[in-house]
Parts: structure tokens; sequence; C-alpha cells
């Protein structure tokens, strides 16, 4: 049995003599809320899409489940492992192709009521389905691109600053639905977030400066 879902070790990356991250290790739980903080290029981002799997690391191994991310078929593996970019990305002309398309991948029949529940739960509702994604605001777009990701449930769940186009109303209602999605269905959670609301929702907080993992600790809870 493995002990851990995600573990880093030693993980460095490097494009021509820049060093974006340096020996970086940690390990994360099933079931954990995870956030990444640090300040703007410090290797946030560049973390969360090594351990997607859309950067490949220049040292060091990333485990998933026990086995080196490398193993799996990527496809499945991103299956299980989902990541939320900080820009959308929509694709199609409606909101409902996109939220078909993870049936499409796996042949299966679209579920239009799940997709409108999950519309609900972030502040939109059933007309959504036939807009154009051209006629949507970025935040519009990010909830979208979130309930896509989560229609069928991963495993764990990357997020890259999928808040940062939103009011803070609906920066609540899209923190409301992953915390749901971690509590309930035990969706493992790395967030990387300058929110400072969502920072104290977290079980753990990761702390990159330079590259590196300069502190790790736990919140407690109020």
């Amino acid at each position: 049995m493995y002990e851990s879902i995600v573990e880093l070790n030693h993980v460095s990356f490097k494009v021509a003599d820049k060093l974006i991250l340096n020996d970086v290790s940690f390990s994360v739980d099933k079931g954990e809320f995870v956030t990444i903080t640090g300040p703007s290029g410090s290797g946030k981002s560049t973390l969360l899409k090594i351990i997607a799997s859309m950067l490949s690391q220049t040292a060091g191994t990333i485990h998933y489940k026990g086995k080196k991310i490398e193993e799996y078929n990527p496809i499945d593996y991103r299956k299980e492992v989902s990541y939320g970019f900080q820009t959308a990305v929509l694709f199609g002309k409606t909101v409902e192709d996109n939220l078909i398309f993870p049936y499409e991948i796996r042949q299966i029949l679209f579920d239009q009521d799940k997709a409108i529940s999950y519309l609900e739960k972030v502040g939109l509702d059933e007309s959504y389905l036939t807009k154009n994604i051209n006629d949507l605001s970025g935040g519009e777009k990010q909830r979208i691109a979130l309930i896509r990701n989560v229609l069928f449930l991963p495993e764990v769940l990357l997020l890259d600053e999928v808040t940062s186009a939103l009011d803070e109303e609906n920066k609540q209602v899209i923190g409301r639905f992953v915390k749901e999605m971690n509590q309930t269905k035990q969706i493992t959670v790395l967030w990387v977030t300058h929110n400072s609301s969502e920072v104290e929702e977290s079980d753990r907080v990761i702390n990159i400066i330079n590259g590196g993992v300069e502190e790790k600790n736990g919140l407690e809870h109020q």
C-alpha cells in the first residue's frame, strides 16, 4: 500500500540556465486540502504543471499512488489528476460543448441533469448550457472549466488561481464548491492562491520561495 497519494522527492526544474524549482520534496495524503503560496514567479504554477504531468521535471521523482507518474498512461493519469488553469480554456461553441466533452472521451451518454446541478452549485443556471463561450466573462469561463474538471470526480484536483478573475462573492461560491468536493467526496486538493480566505480553508500550507519549499505548516481551524 502507498502511504501518500502524491509524493515529490527532490524535484527540480531547469530551463536553459534558469533554475525554476530547486530540490522540492513533500507528500500529500488522500483527502488533504493543501494550499501552495508564494510570490509571483516563485515556481508555484510550474510545480502544479509538473504534478499534472504537463511538464517533466529535470531532476527528482513524483509518485502517484506509489508509482512514478511516468509509469501511467498519460490519458488515464489526467483523468485521475485534473488540472485547472489560471486562465480558463474553453473550446467548441457553447457551454454544453464543454460539459459534454468528459462524457464523450469516456463514451458515456451526457448527463444533462448533473451538469445543470453543478452549474447551479457555482451560481449559474440551466440557460448557460446554450450560451456561446465567447459571450462569457472571465469568471464565468473559470466556473465552467472547473465544472468540466469535476463532472467525473478526479482523485486529485490541481487548481492554479482559478478564482483570480472572480469578485469576492463568486470567490466564496467557488471556495465552498471546492471545499464540498474535498469534504464529501474526499478529493485531494492542491490549490495555488494568494487569497487569504482560501488559505485559511486549507489543512496545510506549502510556501514556495525562489523555487524551493521554505515553509510548511498546518493551520488550526477556528
